[in-house]
Parts: structure tokens; sequence; C-alpha cells
């Protein structure tokens, strides 16, 4: 007979907290015993001094629900983590280790020694390539959350994020989807994407959420935040193709324009998401979405997403193949189905093996654990020690006498090295400064007609009618040298018979651009279009390009 243990699992929110107890045994779907939510009841000005909230709101879940400690599985925000996705070859794992470390050090926005990453690899390398998921979370965000749980009294023992537990909680319960699914996680502060797609995963995090909502209610209704959370929470709605009305109730009127703008700026970068995902992951279209988050059951949510990306459009249920207690009343869980499908997807990383199985455990806690291991085995070497030490101090008392004449001469001799040491030490930092001052001097030499030459090669690459207002170094390498320059400006309307004839400007300056030896030959557009000024937008288009120069040129 299989043994039935209970784990905890916990998602921190930026407005809320969820803390599940699950029933699980090995190589069985988990089974949910009790839940709680609990309100962090902070305002996003407040950000800074969440800890005290989080430890608070835990502990009241904690005796509401009367959730005994059990060993706990973590569940970070997609906001704080750094999602990258990498390609790499075909090798062996010795060399493999090697590749993903040094792309992690060159992927990470932190120096390494400053977050906690780990990795994950996707798919197999039958086509040659390897593809990595990298995650990585700066060590002092992910330790003052683990602080928070020890201070409430728990332990974490594994730090997942909450992306890719959406992502193992989708796999398991919907195990037979085909072509490429959406899961849209509208939460408060941001909406994680998560892109699956034939053993492919993709995730991306937006920070338009429900707190956008919210600021702009406040905004647009000179109210405070606490305020507009309830006109939010009582008024709310995305307002249909136009129509606003919502009978005689002019508030509810007024907060849904206010959420169809943000909802739309959503759709924006959703849009661009999934463009990103086409063009640099060889990813397909989205078929279907699964909705989930606290956000996304806001009244006409499911049907504004429907109309713009024109897809199916669906609830996300993580408990299709995971089992509800009978402790549990269906229906209030149904009702919270919404903010229950991470703590679903953590609970099965203790019975299942997952899919994507990712472990920002901080330092200090696997310190601890590994300290608590041992322990039954430092009461051995104790006593150990102690017949060493009485041995040792007997042939000590022997040797002290005979040694006490050597010790002197020792030391006299240490103070002479000693002088010697630091004569050499001083002539050593003398030389390193010279050799440092020597080396930028030969860099500013090497460097001085950089942006000269380039900036007449742009000029040179520029068509008639077009002129430039920005220059600006984009990215820097290792080095401090420029390696991507960010190229705006405007260029005359042509005429439509012209603009019909002919490619347009913004290809034609890009590919004159290619051609220019200072650059490698990367160069995107990103914008080339009508500027936003409706009086110039007749005869005015603007334009913006990202270039990389060559490495000779850098």
């Amino acid at each position: 007979m299989l043994v039935q243990d209970r784990i905890l699992a916990l998602n921190v929110g930026a407005s809320k907290i969820v803390l599940a107890e699950f029933a699980v045994r090995s190589g069985r779907s988990p089974e949910l015993l009790n839940y709680g939510i609990g309100d962090l009841c902070v305002e996003p000005d407040n950000e800074a001094g969440i800890s005290p909230y989080i430890v608070v709101a835990l502990r009241e879940v904690l005796s509401k629900c009367n959730i005994r400690p059990a060993p706990l599985i973590l569940a970070l925000s997609g906001q704080v983590v750094f999602p990258r996705f990498v390609k790499l070859p075909a090798v062996g794992s010795d060399k493999l280790e090697e590749m993903i470390r040094y792309e992690a050090e060159q992927n990470v926005p932190f120096p390494i020694n400053e977050v906690v990453w780990d990795y994950q690899l996707i798919g197999d390398a039958a086509d040659g390539e390897q593809h990595a998921m990298i995650v990585a979370v700066k060590t002092e965000n992910i330790t003052e959350i683990t602080d928070c749980v020890v201070a409430a009294g728990l332990e974490p023992d594994t730090v997942d994020v909450a992306p890719m537990a959406l992502y193992n909680c989708v796999r398991f319960n919907y195990p037979e989807l085909t072509g490429c699914t959406m899961v849209l996680d509208i939460g408060a502060r941001s909406t994680n994407l998560v892109f699956i797609e034939q053993g492919r995963v993709f995730s991306r995090t937006i920070p338009v959420a429900g707190n956008s909502i919210t600021q702009e209610i406040a905004k647009s209704l000179q109210i405070d935040f606490k305020e507009a959370e309830e006109l939010k929470r009582t008024h709310a709605f995305v307002a249909l193709g136009g129509v606003f009305s919502s009978g005689d109730d002019a508030m509810a009127d007024r907060v849904s324009k206010v959420v169809r703008n943000v909802v739309t700026r959503l759709h924006a970068e959703i849009s661009r998401s999934i463009n990103f995902y086409r063009s640099q992951q060889g990813g397909s279209a989205p078929t279907r979405i699964m909705m989930t988050g606290g956000s996304s059951v806001i009244p006409h949510m499911d049907t504004f997403f429907r109309e713009k990306l024109q897809v199916d459009v669906e609830t996300l249920n993580p408990f299709i193949n995971v089992s509800v207690g009978p402790s549990l009343d269906p229906r209030a869980v149904a009702e919270q189905v919404d903010t229950l499908a991470e703590v679903v997807g953590l609970a099965l990383r203790r019975t299942l093996t997952c899919p994507v199985e990712i472990n920002l455990m901080p330092p200090e806690l696997r310190k601890r654990r590994v300290f608590r291991n041992r322990l039954p085995f430092f009461g051995l070497a104790a006593v150990g020690v102690l017949l060493m030490m009485t041995v040792w101090t007997l042939y000590a008392n022997r040797t002290l006498r005979l040694s006490s004449s050597e010790q002197k001469y020792v030391q006299d001799r240490i103070g002479v090295l000693q002088n010697a040491e630091n004569s050499l030490a001083v002539a050593q930092k003398s030389r390193d400064a010279a050799l440092a001052k020597a080396a930028d001097l030969q860099r500013l030499i090497a460097h001085r007609t950089d942006w000269i030459r380039t900036l007449s090669a742009i000029r040179e690459s520029l068509l008639p009618g077009m002129w430039l207002t920005v220059v600006k170094v984009e990215d820097r390498d290792a080095s401090g040298h420029p390696t991507k320059l960010r190229i705006e400006g405007y260029r005359f309307k042509p005429p439509v018979s012209e603009a019909n004839a002919a490619r347009p400007a913004g290809e034609q300056l890009r590919d004159r651009i290619k051609r220019n030896p200072l650059f490698n030959g990367e160069v995107a557009i990103e914008k080339d279009r009508e500027v936003a000024d409706e009086q110039h937008a007749k005869y005015l288009l603007e334009f913006a390009l990202v270039a990389t120069l060559s490495p000779t040129d850098r």
C-alpha cells in the first residue's frame, strides 16, 4: 500500500498569497485537502515594505484554515525572475554544463554571483540544436520572500516560479493538447504568458495587469487606490465594441471605459509577444487561450480576447486530473479556480516527474538543509574528535619543549620574508597602476575617431528626404565599448505613385547600413510608420533601427 503524505504549496503574488494543502502519493496525482487565500492589503507604492504583509497574511491563513506545517513548495512571481531561452549546439553533457553557465553569465542582467539560477533542457537535440531555459532571480529578492516564509513558521523545500508551475499544471491536466496553446495569467501586478507547443515552452511577463486598471481608475476619478480597487471589484467589466452603456449606471460606464483602455494596451503587448515567439523562437500562432489569474474574472475579459485574437478562449481548469478532497465544497473551489492553478502545478513536483523542474533555493537555505541532514553524523564525529584531542594533548605535551627553539627561529625568518613581501607588493601595485593607465591611453587612441566614422557611415546611408534625430548607444560589451546603436529619425512621405513603385525607404536604409563594413549586417527595423501627430502624419514618417557594430569597430 502506498504511504500518503502531506505537502503545502504557496504562491506569493503582488496582492495576495495562496496556500494549499495536498495529500500526495508517489506516482499518483495529488489531492487538494485544504486551502486559504490571504489578502496582502498593500498598495503598489508600498511594495518596498511588503515583507511584513506576507508574514501576517501567511500566519492568518495558517491559523484560519487550521493548516499545520509540512514540507513546502514555493512559487515566485514571474515578475521577479529572469527567464532566458537559448539555443545550444548538440554537445556532450560535460561541455553542455559549461556552455549553459556561460550563457547564464551573458544573459542574466546581474553578476552571476548576485543571483540564484537554474536551467531546464527543452525538447531534444535531434535537429542539431539543444534548447535550454535559464531562470534566475536576484538573491536578495528570493531571500526576502523565503525569510518571510521562515518567519511564519514554514521552510520551503523547493522554490519554483509561477509561469513554470502553470506550464506543469496544463501539461498534466490537458495531456492531449495539439498545436500552440497560450496560457494567459492576468494577476495584480503583472500578466504571465506561457506558450505550450509540442514539448516546447516559452514564457514572458508583461507589467500590465489588475493594478494597472485600478491605478487608471484612481487617476481618472481622482480617488485613492483603495477606493478605485473597490470600484473595480463592484463595477468593472470590459466594454465591447464601443458600446459602453450599462443602463443607468453611469459609474459602471466610466469604469468600463478605463478597463477597456488598459486591456487594449495589454492586448497590444500580447500581440507583440506572440510575434516575438513566432519570429525568434520559431513557434506557431496560438490556436487556443487558457485564462487564469485573479484579474481574468473581470466580466467580458474572455470575450474581448476571443474577438481580438480570433482564437478559442477558455478558463484553465487545474482539477481535471487532480482531485478535490471530500471536506471541501466543490462549488467554492470552482469559484476560486482562477487562483489555484499555480499551487496545483507546485504539488505535482512532489508526486510526479514534471516536464519543467526549476529550483531556485537560496544558498542559505540549502546550507541549512545540508547541515540538518548531517546532524546525526556530527554526534559520532564529536566522539571521534574528543578521542583525537586526548591523544593529541598527550603528544603535544611531549613535543612542546622540543619545538620552542625551532618556533623562535621560524618566527625570525617569517619577519624577514614578510618585509620582503611588503616591498614586492608595493612594487607590484605601482606596476599594475602604470599598466592600467597605459591600457586606458591605448584604448582612447584606438577609438578616438570611432564616432566620427560611425556617424559619417550612417549619414552616407540616408536616402534623400531623411534626417536623423537620435543616434545613441543601445548596448555595450564587457569592456564598455558600444556594440549596438539605436538610430531614429524622420523622412518625408513619398508621393503615392513613387511609394507604390519602390521598396519601403526603411528597408532601403536598413540594406544600405548592412552593406557598410562598420556594421556586421544585423540591422533590425523597429519603426517605419506615420508619426503619431495627426497634423504631421500627412507628410512625415518616423523610423527607428537598431544596428550592431562589427567586432573590429568596437
